[in-house]
């Protein structure tokens, strides 16, 4: 059976009643009286179980979800996903102009980070091995052109509890990232070029 995150033994027991091999990622366990798979009721409520397997886990179904409260998203991202690129298309999707990235933590890799300079240019280091993700934060933002951008900094902790830090190029979702963002719905945060540096200035407006 699957390496699996999260499952209860009564959960994979019921599981394995049913004669599969495995346990396929879009596995629901419908919780219940009238189940209509022979599955024993565990709970009133729908519960989704979602499995992961801890190697290989790009499944080829890369996805990203999010619930919202008012003016707060909590964003789902999935393995194979780039962190950057997730929640640029999320504020696409949901259309706004300018959020604030307050928390984040997850397990990822291929994490490109670093600092600026004194001659403000960006120095950049790479983490390749899957770590902890302890701490993100950040703002979202339009550049001139319309487009979303994300500033994000970082704190990840790899296996041998190495603590590195800095401004965050890229990473890579290797388990899942949580990330919970605070719309600014009256707001627009566009990001300009600043002469001298790489960083791209914020403007308000």
């Amino acid at each position: 059976m699957n390496s699996s995150i999260g499952l209860s033994t009564p959960v994979l027991k019921a599981y394995e009643e049913t004669g599969r091999s495995s346990i396929p990622l879009d596995f629901h366990w419908r919780g219940g009286p009238s189940l209509g798979r022979g599955l024993p009721s565990i709970a009133e409520n729908s519960t989704k179980v979602r499995v992961e397997k801890l190697e290989g886990l790009d499944s080829g179904q890369v996805a990203m979800d999010h619930t919202r409260s008012g003016s707060d998203l909590f964003v789902r991202i999935d393995p194979g996903e780039e962190i950057h690129e997730a929640l640029q298309r999320l504020a696409d999707e949901v259309g706004f102009d300018a959020a604030a990235i307050t928390s984040g933590i997850g397990r990822t890799r291929d994490n490109l980070y670093g600092f600026m300079d004194g001659d403000g240019v960006y120095q950049r280091r790479l983490l390749k091995t899957p770590s902890e993700l302890v701490s993100l934060s950040g703002n979202i933002a339009r550049k001139q052109s319309g487009e979303a951008f994300t500033h994000i900094h970082c704190c990840w902790s790899d296996d041998d509890n190495v603590v590195h830090a800095g401004h965050m190029f890229q990473s890579t979702v290797h388990v899942v990232a949580e990330v919970h963002i605070r719309v600014m719905e009256h707001a627009v945060m566009t990001r300009c070029p600043l002469e001298g540096v790489e960083l791209l200035g914020l403007e308000f407006g």
